[in-house]
């Protein structure tokens, strides 16, 4: 968005979508292409004003402040093409908040070389949209349940019941091998790094942060395990990383994975990774009451597990 004047000063009224933010990330965002140093140089210097007095860059807007805005020139090269408009499947939604089951093979932002992901093309179905903001993310190759706000206050109170453990978020995954417990709580530090190539990686150390998974299981084959696994902590990759490390990486994976095995998969049909969110509960973030929301397994999943099942089925008739 673009509502700035590169020849005047703007006034700006600012509604509930931005109630509550930073001064500094309001501008960042309004003024897509423009240096962070300018931004926090015309604040410094006093030529943004709220309500007509000078404000810090830690200033937090009121519903109903008017921002002036001097003018600023957006450079014309950093414009990219837009995002196209999408539908998602809509789980749930009211006033506050949006929770939709994203597909396998989208990104939820653009950057990285992404030119744009999930929310940018929801933004596009929805021109009349005064907020949208991802609340949390998953892997590109992950599907399943996506969380986005509507409101500030509630995208806020999200955030802090994300950090604090107070959502919880279960997936299915599939394993290669055959996992034993019923129920296994899996602690192990995960430390972030990048590959010389500039990969983002994630690897088990005592030098990462604290990260809880636990692992329900929930069917199991000759070669496969299907697990549940619920999440205590949010770090990068930490399901695929806490499996591997135990010996029993997910199909599919590309960069965690059984790579030789991934290439059987590919042929036999699974080419993703087999990792879905499938269930969240959650207290609203606005009215406190309870939501609980599941989404079944995506069609080539399901595909894959009654394969298994068949050939499991065909060669006990063999051996009989």
């Amino acid at each position: 968005m673009n509502e700035l004047s590169k020849d005047s000063a703007t006034q700006l009224e600012v509604g509930e979508e931005a109630d509550g933010q930073r001064i500094d990330n309001f501008l960042l965002r309004l003024a897509k292409g423009v240096p962070k140093s300018h931004v926090y140089r015309i604040l410094r210097s006093g030529e943004v004003r709220v309500n007509k007095g000078r404000i810090a860059a830690d200033y937090r807007l009121k519903c109903g402040d008017v921002v002036r805005v001097p003018p600023i020139r957006v450079s014309a090269s950093v414009e990219k093409p837009a995002a196209p408009p999408r539908v998602f499947d809509i789980v749930f939604e009211d006033e506050a908040l949006i929770v939709l089951d994203k597909p396998a093979g989208v990104a939820v932002h653009g950057g990285s070389g992404v030119s744009f992901g999930v929310i940018e093309q929801l933004r596009r179905a929805r021109p009349d949209a005064r907020f949208l903001e991802l609340a949390h993310r998953l892997d590109r190759d992950t599907s399943g349940l996506l969380i986005v706000a509507k409101k500030r206050s509630a995208l806020t109170r999200l955030h802090d019941m994300f950090r604090d453990g107070g959502i919880n978020k279960r997936y299915l995954a599939l394993v290669k091998g055959r996992w034993r417990n019923a129920l296994q709580h899996v602690r192990l530090p995960l430390h972030k790094y990048l590959t010389e190539e500039g990969e983002r990686r994630v690897s088990v150390s005592d030098q990462g942060k604290q990260a809880h998974s636990i692992v329900r299981l929930v069917a199991r084959w000759e070669n496969f395990s299907l697990v549940e696994v619920e999440l205590k902590t949010g770090r990068t990759h930490q399901i695929r990383v806490h499996l591997a490390h135990l010996g029993f990486p997910l199909a599919g994976d590309d960069k965690y994975g059984d790579f030789a095995l991934n290439r059987d998969l590919q042929k036999a049909g699974l080419k993703r990774m087999f990792l879905h969110a499938a269930k969240l509960r959650l207290l609203h973030p606005l009215s406190g009451t309870e939501i609980e929301l599941a989404v079944p397994l995506p069609g080539e999943l399901a595909g894959f597990l009654s394969r298994l099942d068949a050939n499991e089925k065909k060669d006990h008739d063999q051996a009989l």
